[in-house]
């Protein structure tokens, strides 16, 4: 018997809204971030998960909370679930627009986001700490039946998308991870 693992992605806050680069920058949910995370409460209130993994920045920790009150799911944090590190250029407005801005490399062909930028994860970084977190956390939950649930962020939930389908890097935006969807990954 194996179980489920899902991931979704926080709700908004200022910086999304803003086009703002967040990485590892702990910004909170803003109104709206709250609100979809209630309205994924209701949503998913009658998906079953035994266990929550979450990252420990505030927007995911916040995410979970509201989408998991009044449920018996204990939610573990870890490090390895933070939002990839964009170095120097977090809190950068418009990187994906900007083409002199390195990470617009990773929004446009992520299997050439090779570099670390300065203070910041590759590609490959990302891969390997989710890789690493699957094997060691989540596949001998799953494989023992349980249903897991990891609430985290886009770039960091598109690495473990790709581990668990085992997709080439061209491929990591395939799919989406929009805030607040819940994301069946097998």
């Amino acid at each position: 018997m194996s179980g489920s693992l899902y991931v979704i992605r926080h709700g908004r806050t200022d910086w999304n809204d803003k086009h703002i680069l967040q990485g590892k920058t702990d910004i909170p949910l803003n109104e709206t971030g709250i609100k979809m995370a209630e309205d994924a409460a209701v949503r998913y209130k009658d998906i079953h998960f035994d266990i929550c993994f979450c990252s420990p920045l505030s927007r995911a920790k916040e995410t979970a909370e509201i989408l998991l009150k009044g449920r018996d799911i204990p939610v573990i944090y870890d490090d390895r679930l933070r939002e990839m590190s964009f170095g120097i250029y977090e809190g950068v407005h418009n990187s994906f627009k900007d083409p002199d801005c390195y990470v617009k490399v990773f929004f446009e062909e992520p299997e050439k986001y090779l570099e670390r930028p300065e203070g910041g994860e590759s590609i490959l970084d990302l891969m390997q700490r989710t890789r690493e977190f699957l094997e060691e956390k989540v596949y001998p939950l799953i494989e023992g039946g349980k249903d897991v649930l990891i609430v985290g962020h886009g770039a960091m939930n598109s690495a473990i998308k790709c581990n668990v389908r085992k997709l080439d890097l061209k491929d990591f935006w395939v799919d989406g991870i929009e805030n607040c969807k819940l994301m069946k990954l097998n």
